[in-house]
């Protein structure tokens, strides 16, 4: 996976063409992304009094975070979405905008944050990154705050992707065997820019060094066959949010994606 310095390289040329809503096409839009898979798995905590957004890119979710929280701070480490956010929420007078270093939040308040929210982004970032942002929001989460990430669990298969590269290596691959291994999703082709160090289960570890509690985790199939991808919620230990630690896998997420798609196209005018 790319370097931080990588990463704020990539983001700041990037084109933005739709603003980051390019990537909610598999939806039907952003907004049959936001109604039909983010809110319902945050929706139990908002409206919320300050809300953390972690990596908001253009404001692909800032758009609606801005209305269910009473302050909204928003941290990245492009300059440029910043500004973009900045340029974009004008009007909005509840947010505050911050410039960070890809991995601390300097600039937020001790026990000030309700809900931190990362959507679709810290799957970029590898085991270190995550460790200080669990770190920073042990830290800054609010007694009974809620953070909710989505990150990678791409090294949950990291001995199938070998397997499958040493088999793309071969020239006499049979192409059924190829077709198989794109269809497994054990190939290196269109891994999603998934941090390879990262899993759901040292994640929960993580958050048990720091004096956080992993109260829920679901494995998804983002983008394809294998669940690289995790949603987590986090809290401190003794928030009344607090429960055991439960895990869901949840390998239809892209038929969940389909469903919400067609439901949009059938009432879009």
């Amino acid at each position: 996976m790319p370097t931080l310095e990588e990463n704020r390289i990539t983001w700041e040329t990037y084109e933005w063409p739709q603003g980051g809503d390019e990537w909610s096409w598999e939806w039907g839009g952003v907004a049959a992304q936001w109604y039909g898979s983010l809110l319902p798995r945050i929706h139990r905590w908002v409206p919320a009094g300050t809300i953390l957004e972690i990596a908001p890119g253009f404001g692909r979710w800032t758009q609606f975070l801005k209305d269910v929280g009473r302050e909204l701070i928003v941290v990245d480490l492009s300059e440029r979405c910043i500004d973009a956010c900045r340029e974009r929420f004008a009007d909005a007078h509840n947010i505050s905008y911050h410039v960070n270093d890809g991995r601390t939040l300097g600039m937020v308040a001790d026990r000030s944050v309700d809900l931190a929210v990362s959507f679709d982004s810290l799957v970029h970032v590898e085991a270190d990154v995550i460790e200080s942002y669990l770190a920073e929001l042990s830290r800054t989460l609010a007694p009974s705050g809620v953070g909710y990430l989505q990150h990678s669990n791409l090294g949950c298969y990291l001995e199938e992707l070998r397997w499958g590269r040493r088999l793309e290596r071969r020239l006499k691959v049979p192409s059924r065997l190829k077709e198989r291994l794109e269809q497994s999703g054990r190939t290196t082709r269109n891994l999603h820019m998934r941090a390879q160090s990262v899993t759901a289960e040292l994640v929960a570890d993580l958050c048990g060094k720091v004096g956080l509690q992993c109260i829920g985790q679901e494995l998804i199939n983002w983008g394809g066959p294998i669940l690289n991808d995790c949603f987590s919620a986090v809290t401190p230990v003794g928030s009344r949010w607090g429960q055991d630690h439960r895990v869901l896998r949840n390998p239809e997420f892209m038929a969940e994606v389909a469903g919400i798609s067609r439901r949009e196209h059938l009432y879009r005018t």
